[in-house]
């Protein structure tokens, strides 16, 4: 094989083909998708090969909607609209947001996928749902604490995003778009967390968008990936909106960002040292 056909296989890749003149994204010519398939069709075909139904677009897209933005508390958009006023671009606001999507905040509707699906492994062995879902809230405690993802909110005492989303699952489990089992998982978990804590856990609009995720046969990691999409349009939206504004901090961090201190009591090296 010569220099140049190692080159040119050093990346193997079935999702796009270039030639001069031509690009074929997932073997449709570029030019067939622009004007004919939404960005929920896209990210679906990108993602799993094929274009999706039309019903799975929207259910898909459902999803990302819901996640866009939760506002200036939420970590990643702080991150951004602190990095714009620092004085970084657009791209650098966004780098510096999306990097914050990690375990904590971020990564709780990649691990509410997971979740559901040992609940669904232990359902496929014969297990009733109610034992199943009991076994993998104890399986994920132990491993994980007694966090679970979503369920419950720090902010909301009922995420107003959850219900419309299950609404819309119930819709399309009822038209054979999906089959509904993942919603039947996430409802027992939560009927099993309001039984174990004496009060109501609702899911979140993470726990939501799981179901939908899983429902749709997505990947445990593509719900993060999904996730970062979809904040992405929040997190340029906020920074885009304090670039804007022109404020930048040059000096000093306000006072209303104080921090609480922690360490050791005021000390010194000098009353040891000779002749003091």
């Amino acid at each position: 094989m010569t220099d140049s056909e190692l080159a040119a296989e050093y990346w193997r890749t079935d999702i796009i083909d270039i030639e001069p003149g031509v690009i074929r994204t997932r073997g449709y010519p570029i030019e067939e998708l622009i004007g004919r398939v939404g960005f929920a069709d896209m990210v679906w075909m990108m993602l799993r090969g094929e274009l999706p139904q039309p019903a799975q677009a929207r259910l898909l897209e459902a999803a990302l909607v819901a996640s866009v933005d939760h506002g200036p508390h939420a970590p990643s958009i702080a991150v951004a609209r602190m990095a714009v006023s620092c004085g970084l671009p657009l791209n650098g606001a966004m780098a510096s947001a999306l990097n914050t999507l990690d375990d904590v905040h971020g990564g709780a509707g990649q691990q509410a996928v997971e979740l559901f699906l040992d609940v669904e492994s232990r359902i496929g062995q014969g297990t009733p749902i109610a034992d199943a879902v009991a076994a993998a809230l104890d399986a994920f405690s132990a491993a994980h604490g007694k966090f679970i993802p979503g369920f419950g909110h720090r902010f909301h005492p009922v995420d107003p995003r959850a219900p419309r989303l299950l609404e819309l699952v119930d819709a399309a489990a009822a038209d054979g778009t999906v089959d509904g089992r993942f919603a039947a998982i996430a409802r027992g978990i939560e009927a099993e967390l309001r039984h174990r804590k004496g009060k109501p856990i609702p899911m979140n609009i993470d726990g939501a968008t799981a179901v939908i995720y899983a429902e749709l046969g997505f990947a445990a990691p593509l719900a993060r990936g999904i996730f970062c999409l979809s904040r992405a349009v929040g997190i340029l939206a906020h920074a885009w909106e304090q670039s804007s504004r022109g404020e930048r901090n040059k000096g000093p961090m306000p006072r209303q960002l104080a921090y609480r201190y922690t360490g050791h009591a005021p000390r010194t090296l000098l009353k040891d040292q000779p002749g003091d």
